[in-house]
Parts: structure tokens; C-alpha cells; sequence
């Protein structure tokens, strides 16, 4: 039997261009920002980094441009010690870019240019066998073709990995394979549109919850911003809430991103899914304290620092 310990990302890979606001454009408005740097981003890449170093054993499945963007992102990954030779380099295309926006208060705007990121397909996925016999966990997001995803959760659950989908960009009529995972963790704002619901404002959290659990995930982890978690699975119908860390906010780029391959990391080590939700939330509000994205992912042990520091 294979040695099952890889977290297997399966995702994007972009270029951040960042740009910091008094506040977000109206409408026409031209705004005089203030510093401007890139960074290495894109969902994917930003999960392998993060749980690369909350230490697991790291591999990618993606796709980078046969541009200057594409050397220096795979470069930072491998220096991230995330194992890359399932990274493909497409001729033609552009790297993923992403053009983002932070205001005063930390809150960011997004716009993503997918270039090389669209054109990663199931072949890609049901190639790497070997990558899938390795993995405990395989995480998913949404910057992908929805095919590729489907394939990547069929190929997963062949190999009996545990699959965790963060559902970002959530679409609107998501098709029901996608729901069928191990743990599905959107925000609230992303619960709406996966559901086509009301503002939650006028709904509970735990009705929420229970709406995706009955398309079909097993466990639903409800991320809840400064509020922290709602944990629901649908072998017990229990909800758990899981309280959030509480630090200073400077950007929230990649706060998601740490929350999810923090959980996987702790699930792929065989932890009950509300104490890999503890370590997501502590990862994710360690993210909020920097700059940028996978610069600001956390270490394992400034992640136990601040969960001694707050104890829950």
C-alpha cells in the first residue's frame, strides 16, 4: 500500500499585482493609490505554501505560462519545498494574473486574469496516478475548469483520499458532483450563491449548513470571518461552532487560503475535523497580520504560538 501522507493541491497558480487605497473605486473614479508590488498568488499555490509550512509533504497538479510569470512562480514554490513535477509549462499562454486592491480597513477587491490556469484539463489530472496513490488529502478550489474539478474528486475518492473543497470562485448552479466531497468549506457569502439563498442576515448559519450538507458534502465547515466556524457533518447532524483568534487585520488576501490548507494539513494528520478547524482559524487569522498572500502564510510553530496565546 502506498504511503499515504501528501497534501495533493490540485489548482492556480498567479501572479499578484497589488495595490493599496485610501478606498475601492466607484464607478469611473480614478483613485491615487499608494504602494504597488507583486507577489506569488492564485488559490492553489497559496494552499501548497501554506501547508508546506505548517510542515506537510507538499505536491501540485497546475499549470503555469511560458512567460516570465511562470519561471518566477514555479521557482517560489519550489523553494517552498512543494514538490513541482506535476507542474506543466503551456506554450501560448499567459500565466494567471491577479489584479487586486487593498483599502484602508485590509478589505481587498480581486480581479483575475486564468490564462494557463483554464487550460489545465482531466487528462492533466488522470495522469498523475502516482500523485493521487501518495496523497491523504486532496484540496480543491474553483480557479479551474469545473471538468477538471469533477475529474480531480473522481480520481481522488478512486484512490480513497480525503477531499476537501474550498468552493472559490463559488458559481451560481454548481453541478451536484462537486458538493460530493469530504469537507466543503465556503464563506457566507459564497454559501449564498452555492445555495442561490437569501442574505444569511435572514437565514441561520446552521440552516445554511444543513442546505449544503443535503447536496451531498459529508461535512460542511461554515467560515464565518471574525465570527470564526460553523462545523457540520452529516453523520451526526451536530453543529459546532469554533471561535475565532483575534489580531490585528491588515490584509485579508490570503486569510481563506491559510484556513483551508491548515484544516487539510490537520486532517491528513488524522485530527477530528474541529480541531483542524482550531488550527485553520488560528492559520487564517495569522495570514490577516501581513501583506500580500503567500508571503503572509504562517509557520506551524507561530500557528501553535498563537493557539497557546488563545486558548479555546
Amino acid at each position: 500500500m502506498a504511503d499515504k501522507t501528501t497534501v495533493l493541491v490540485i489548482g492556480s497558480i498567479n501572479m499578484d499585482l497589488v495595490v493599496r487605497s485610501p478606498h475601492m473605486p466607484s464607478p469611473g473614479e480614478t483613485v491615487l493609490g499608494q504602494e504597488f508590488f507583486t507577489s506569488p498568488g492564485g488559490k492553489g499555490a497559496n494552499q501548497a505554501v501554506a501547508a508546506a509550512r505548517l510542515g506537510a509533504k507538499v505536491k501540485m497538479i497546475a499549470r503555469v505560462g511560458e512567460d516570465a510569470f511562470g519561471q518566477m512562480l514555479r521557482g517560489n514554490l519550489e523553494k517552498e519545498n512543494i514538490d513541482c513535477s506535476c507542474i506543466r509549462v503551456t506554450e501560448g499562454a499567459a500565466s494567471g494574473v491577479a489584479m487586486i486592491v487593498i483599502d484602508s480597513r485590509g478589505e481587498n477587491s480581486i480581479v483575475v486574469a486564468s490564462g494557463a490556469n483554464f487550460r489545465v484539463t482531466p487528462d492533466d489530472v488522470f495522469s498523475e496516478e502516482d500523485a493521487f496513490a501518495a496523497a491523504a488529502v486532496v484540496v480543491l478550489q474553483l480557479e479551474l475548469p469545473l471538468p477538471t474539478v469533477r475529474a480531480a474528486i473522481e480520481q481522488a475518492r478512486r484512490h480513497e483520499c480525503k477531499i476537501v473543497l474550498d468552493p472559490a470562485p463559488a458559481p451560481r448552479a454548481m453541478p451536484v458532483e462537486l458538493f460530493r466531497v469530504d469537507v466543503i468549506s465556503p464563506n457566507v457569502s459564497e454559501a449564498e450563491i452555492l445555495l442561490d439563498a437569501k442574505p444569511t442576515a435572514e437565514r441561520v448559519d446552521k440552516q445554511v449548513a444543513a442546505d449544503l450538507l443535503n447536496r451531498g458534502a459529508k461535512a460542511v465547515v461554515l467560515k464565518l470571518g471574525r465570527r470564526g466556524a460553523l462545523v457540520a457533518a452529516a453523520a451526526d447532524g451536530q453543529f459546532h461552532r469554533v471561535g475565532p483568534y483575534r489580531v490585528p487585520v491588515v490584509d485579508t488576501t490570503g486569510a481563506g487560503d491559510a484556513f483551508t490548507a491548515a484544516m487539510a494539513v490537520a486532517i491528513a494528520r488524522g485530527e477530528k475535523l474541529c480541531d483542524a478547524v482550531k488550527f485553520g482559524n488560528a492559520a487564517g487569522a495569522l495570514a490577516c497580520t501581513k501583506i500580500g498572500a503567500q508571503q503572509a502564510m504562517p509557520t506551524r510553530d507561530e500557528v501553535m504560538l498563537l493557539m497557546a496565546d488563545q486558548p479555546l
